[in-house]
């Protein structure tokens, strides 16, 4: 196990699942965890759980829904008010949402502005204090549901065709490509202490994709018995995290702590570039030009 004494470690998405377990392991390490989430009745119960479980007081809460980039910026204005810098960031929060497209108040597709845009911009505005770690990671959890997406950057809002599940697995195949195309760019900025990999975490049985009702509901909760634990998926993020091995590794994808390729013709320099300068223009923000 190792020792996080004095780290600042970042988890979104903190209040359940993968997002709840790896926050607790991190801080029954010794690390000052920080905990993202939308609702704040959940942040407190999620950080007096983790202290009761770890013993670690260091368990601090930062109020933001992903989707609302106003909120995102706020987040990130508040964290450097109070940290001298970041140590770690797990860009673990997801969602699935229904068969209905929604949009965010920014007017973005729903999938679009929580798994792909709200990290993006996250990851933008921090990069300074991340910057100021003796050695830096970025840790983004994609998943293989990549696999199930029809990937187009001609109509990345699905204005034009929407489905729940082909939505979320593209947004996890732009969690993949933009773990890539942003280890390419620090490397080209000569950043060299800070890290970034993805990772799939294994079928995870918690209340993921409830929301999305219908079918999709149901055949989730007919496979949830089949599942891995939470603890378990978490394995991975945990290890991308902290683990010695994997260091100087970036722009990595990772399954079961082993790297894993990435199987899809969409996942080219080429596409990765455009995607990453699609996501400028929608969070109106310079990352890494």
């Amino acid at each position: 196990m190792a020792d996080l004494q004095a780290k600042i470690i970042l988890v979104t998405g903190a209040t359940s699942g993968i997002g709840e377990v790896t926050a607790r392991e991190l801080a029954r390490q010794g690390a000052h965890v920080i905990i993202l989430a939308r609702n704040r009745q959940k942040a407190e119960r999620t950080r007096q759980e983790i202290i009761a479980a770890t013993g670690n007081q260091q368990v601090d809460i930062v109020l933001a829904d992903l989707s609302v980039q106003q909120q995102v910026r706020d987040a990130a204005a508040q964290l450097h008010d109070k940290y001298p810098r970041l140590d770690v960031l797990v860009n673990n929060a997801g969602l699935m949402f229904g068969a209905k497209r929604e949009l965010s108040a920014d007017g973005y597709e729903m999938t679009l502005a929580t798994n792909h845009l709200g990290p993006f911009l996250l990851t933008s505005l921090l990069l300074d204090l991340l910057q100021k770690s003796p050695a830096a990671r970025i840790v983004n959890v994609a998943s293989m549901a990549y696999r199930f997406s029809k990937p187009t950057l001609d109509d990345l809002q699905s204005e034009q065709s929407y489905s729940p599940v082909w939505e979320y697995g593209n947004t996890k195949l732009w969690n993949i490509m933009f773990t890539q195309e942003l280890a390419k760019r620090l490397r080209e900025h000569g950043i060299s202490n800070v890290t970034t990999n993805a990772l799939h975490p294994g079928a995870v049985a918690t209340g993921y994709g409830q929301q999305t009702g219908g079918i999709i509901s149901a055949v989730l909760a007919l496979g949830r018995p089949f599942m891995l634990s939470p603890e378990k998926g978490a394995e991975t993020s945990l290890f991308l995290a902290t683990d010695p091995s994997v260091a100087a590794t970036s722009g990595g994808f990772f399954s079961k702590k082993k790297p894993e390729p990435v199987k899809s013709s969409f996942n080219t320099p080429a596409n990765n570039q455009k995607l990453w300068e699609l996501s400028e223009a929608l969070t109106k923000t310079n990352f890494l030009d």
